[in-house]
């Protein structure tokens, strides 16, 4: 899973308004849409404010143990 859908994930999971997080980490409606969408690159600054604004560690997103390299080795 990708950075922006377990973002996606954790608001709808924790029954968040997009608006909400998206006022609250300075960021538009707009962009944290697309974002989180897929349709435009989520950098890291942006994932700081989300976090910051969800009281969230980044850790919880970003698979820090390699994923793509057990992914990759599981052969898939």
């Amino acid at each position: 899973m990708k950075v922006y859908e377990r973002v996606s994930t954790y608001i709808d999971e924790n029954g968040l308004k997009r608006v909400a997080v998206a006022e609250k980490s300075g960021i538009s409606q707009t962009d944290l849409n697309a974002m989180l969408s897929g349709r435009r690159t989520l950098y890291a600054d942006e994932l700081r404010e989300i976090c910051l604004a969800l009281n969230v560690s980044p850790e919880l997103f970003i698979d820090v143990r390699g994923e793509r390299q057990s992914h990759a080795a599981a052969g898939g």
